[in-house]
């Protein structure tokens, strides 16, 4: 049976979100031993998902440095303080700030 491009595609873009979710989890899983294997699995993550247009959750957004790609970890090598009504995540590798706004309920 010939499989269309449309349905091919969609499952591809599956597959990835998969790995993607994986290399966050193996990235979480390796970082005490090796800080440097969990910065390469969130670069690989990144690549994948620019690849295939897979979308990352906001908890995954969180998880990582925009600048310089590394694993981020609360009060190990990033700060994470509530200022102004916005949550500011400190990269300590790079010093990038990254502001999420608080919404009101």
């Amino acid at each position: 049976m010939i499989k269309h491009k449309r349905n091919l595609a969609l499952e591809n873009k599956d597959i990835a979100a998969e790995r993607v979710k994986i290399l966050f989890e193996q990235a979480k899983l390796r970082f005490k031993k090796s800080p440097e294997l969990s910065d390469r699995y969130m670069q690989l993550a990144r690549r994948m998902a620019m690849k295939f247009r897979v979308k990352f959750t906001s908890a995954q957004k969180r998880q990582f440095c925009k600048r310089c790609f590394s694993f981020l970890v609360p009060g190990v090598n990033c700060r994470v303080r509530v200022y102004r009504g916005m949550i500011r995540y400190v990269c300590l590798k790079c010093e990038n700030v990254a502001r999420i706004k608080i919404g009101k309920r």
